[in-house]
């Protein structure tokens, strides 16, 4: 289980950095799996209009807050 959290947190925060890279340029490599945040859900909804690097850097804070959750179901000895 914790190393399901960390490795989606760091899915997560991966995503954000390069969606925040392709907003400020382009981003070639694995395009279709780093980018799909900010080309599929960024660019979809009307309110993230004009956010789009706040959004992915957010997405960047968020994933590394679940990637440090991890560490909370470590097991205790």
């Amino acid at each position: 289980m914790r190393k399901t959290v960390e490795v989606i947190g760091f899915v997560m925060m991966l995503q954000g950095v390069s969606g925040a890279i392709d907003h400020l340029a382009a981003q070639p490599f694995f395009g279709i799996f780093l980018n799909f945040f900010h080309r599929q859900i960024v660019s979809r909804v009307d309110a993230l209009a004009g956010y789009e690097l706040y959004a992915n850097l957010t997405l960047a804070v968020l994933g590394l807050a679940v990637a440090s959750a991890g560490e909370l179901f470590r097991p205790r000895s």
